[in-house]
């Protein structure tokens, strides 16, 4: 955990277009859906370093096809990352404590009974799954 590296806003809008692929996909394929799909016309070093950053941060792997093409695939799912994220955040911020966190987050709000009653039920499963 001590050395994940959150994506940058950048690097998050070309894993989800990797994810939404559902396949290992090139650079050039990934140049053409940018530059067709959000208006980005990205030269082919630009694209190789957001490659190579996400290779270099373990979200990506590099596999060499013949030639000089490479296919790049996800190493974890969205899911996966979007865990990761979450418990560096924790760590981070809160000092790993869901209550500081939760504090954080509703402090001066007022919850609903159908909010609090939500927060039991799904604290409540995850005891019986430790517990269980």
């Amino acid at each position: 955990m001590n050395n994940f590296q959150k994506l940058s806003e950048t690097e998050m809008e070309v894993m989800q277009v990797i994810w939404a692929s559902g396949r290992p996909i090139t650079s050039s394929e990934l140049l053409d859906f940018f530059a067709r799909n959000k208006g980005k016309a990205w030269k082919g070093q630009t694209m190789a370093t957001f490659l190579a950053r996400l290779v270099e941060k373990g979200v990506l792997i590099s596999i060499k096809q013949q030639g000089r093409t490479n296919i790049y695939e996800p190493c974890m799912s969205p899911e996966e990352y979007r865990s990761q994220e979450a418990k560096s955040l924790l760590e981070t911020l809160y000092e790993g404590s869901v209550k500081n966190f939760l504090a954080t987050l509703y402090d001066g709000k007022e919850l609903t009974k159908d909010e609090i009653s939500e927060l039991r039920h799904w604290f409540a499963e995850k005891a019986g799954e430790k517990n269980g």
